[in-house]
């Protein structure tokens, strides 16, 4: 569907919205439930599709499928538990209660990483709260947006316009963001993106959901089980050759056990298969782009000018010279190096010994971004420190596991400069309605609240 203006985008969005609202909510259920269904039945097409454009390997792309299977069945039970509130009213014979309603015209804006799931997670949650969408993908991956917009329509009936795409760069996202018709932009992309676009959408008092950068961390204890935790650590560092905004970037390992967990971790990196994604025996495939290849080339640079110790990060030979395939690099640091506070998309892993607990949670905590964070540990104690208020200050803090492989079921999201958006899970529904606080008198009389006194008599 082309469209002759933004102008005329926006409004088919805005009239899709009003005829979509009146449907009860179960029904809309309903549609997405149908939707979900007929990505079960194309799942290994749209893998496909994801392996091509984002060049993610084949079990990441069905899994990134499986989770907009997940998300739709989610918001199909969701669409019957848009509970509001019933509260206590001071006043005889009142009523207060919390309703949820639309919003309208939802903006999403979506990275090239996960260029289906976070769609899902948007979309399924927006439409099922009565909204419509209007989906910008990353012109990185057009291909994986035009085919689920083709099997949306195909289960939609008269509602095909509710999610309509407007491909593009830079200027949409503008004209998007800055259009007071869009009552809620919700973007994830680089800290720097969510920086540029948020004023725009604040200068209008309209709303955002950031999903921005993160510099992920964990902390590896002396109780630790190693063979577990060089599995977490590995699949959190390299998986997605590093493109995740929660790929660990950091680990803070205690002195007693270093050599043993950088002996393991070392062996464990050595069987990693680096190929083409679309071969179901590669583990990791290229890098997005030249761009990303050079940025990490430039920290790894920078950092051998340092004389840090630095194993991997070359470029490994491939036919395609338009590919960049990379070794994984883990970088051993005696102390925090100014490249550590800010993330690189790439499979680079920084690992610091630490001393005491306390201290490798500061450090853990101190860079902008909070996102995601593990500690591995078998006491109790140290686990519900990291827990605990004086622990790690992430959106997602995991015991246990690493830091990337978040499930629908929770709220997805982070603070500080990541942005404080939450998407998916729990009660993330919310930030897609409108909250309405209606009091209700059933009585004859007219109390006034706080026993305010306006009566002629």
């Amino acid at each position: 569907m082309k469209f002759n203006s933004h102008d005329e985008l926006v409004n088919t969005s805005k009239e899709a919205q009003k005829k979509w609202r009146l449907m009860p909510a179960p029904k809309r259920g309903e549609i997405i439930r149908e939707f979900g269904n007929e990505l079960r039945n194309q799942k290994a097409d749209l893998a496909r599709v994801i392996t091509k454009e984002a060049r993610k390997i084949v079990s990441e792309a069905e899994g990134e499928v499986q989770e907009a299977i997940d998300m739709c069945d989610f918001a199909t039970g969701l669409s019957r538990q848009l509970y509001g509130l019933t509260m206590p009213s001071e006043r005889p014979d009142h009523r207060l209660q919390e309703l949820w309603q639309p919003l309208g015209v939802v903006g999403c804006i979506t990275a090239f990483n996960f260029p289906m799931a976070v769609f899902a997670w948007n979309f399924c949650l927006a439409s099922v709260c009565g909204n419509s969408i209007i989906w910008k993908p990353s012109p990185h991956a057009t291909g994986c947006a035009d085919a689920i917009k083709k099997i949306w329509d195909k289960v939609a009936g008269d509602h095909k316009e509710l999610v309509l795409i407007l491909n593009g760069g830079n200027e949409e996202a503008i004209a998007l963001c800055k259009d007071s018709n869009i009552p809620l932009i919700s973007a994830t992309g680089s800290t720097q993106m969510g920086k540029e676009l948020a004023p725009l959408v604040s200068e209008r008092l309209g709303r955002t959901l950031l999903e921005l950068g993160g510099n992920n961390a964990a902390i590896i204890c002396p109780t630790a089980d190693l063979d577990l935790t060089v599995k977490g650590v590995t699949f959190s560092a390299a998986g997605t050759t590093g493109q995740r905004c929660t790929t660990l970037r950091r680990a803070f390992v205690h002195e007693d056990i270093y050599e043993e967990f950088m002996k393991k971790l070392h062996a464990y990196y050595a069987t990693l298969k680096i190929g083409d994604p679309s071969d179901t025996a590669s583990q990791l495939g290229p890098l997005i782009s030249e761009k990303s290849f050079n940025d990490m080339q430039n920290v790894l640079t920078s950092l051998k000018e340092k004389n840090v110790k630095i194993h991997g990060g070359q470029r490994l030979e491939v036919a395609d010279p338009k590919e960049f395939y990379v070794m994984p690099a883990i970088v051993e640091v005696n102390k925090v190096e100014d490249e550590m506070l800010a993330e690189t998309f790439a499979p680079i892993l920084y690992v610091k010994k630490f001393t005491e607990l306390k201290d490798a949670i500061h450090m853990q905590n101190n860079v902008k971004q909070g996102l995601s964070s593990s500690i591995f540990t078998n006491d109790v104690r140290e686990s519900e420190l990291f827990l605990s208020s004086e622990g790690s200050d992430c959106g997602i803090a995991n015991v246990n596991i690493g830091t990337s492989g978040a499930e629908i079921g929770g709220a997805f999201g982070g603070e500080k400069d990541t942005g404080g958006g939450r998407e998916s899970g729990s009660d993330s529904w919310k930030a897609y309605m409108r909250r309405v606080t209606a009091t209700v008198n059933y009585g004859s009389e007219l109390p006034l609240a706080q026993g305010v006194e306006f009566d002629e008599s």
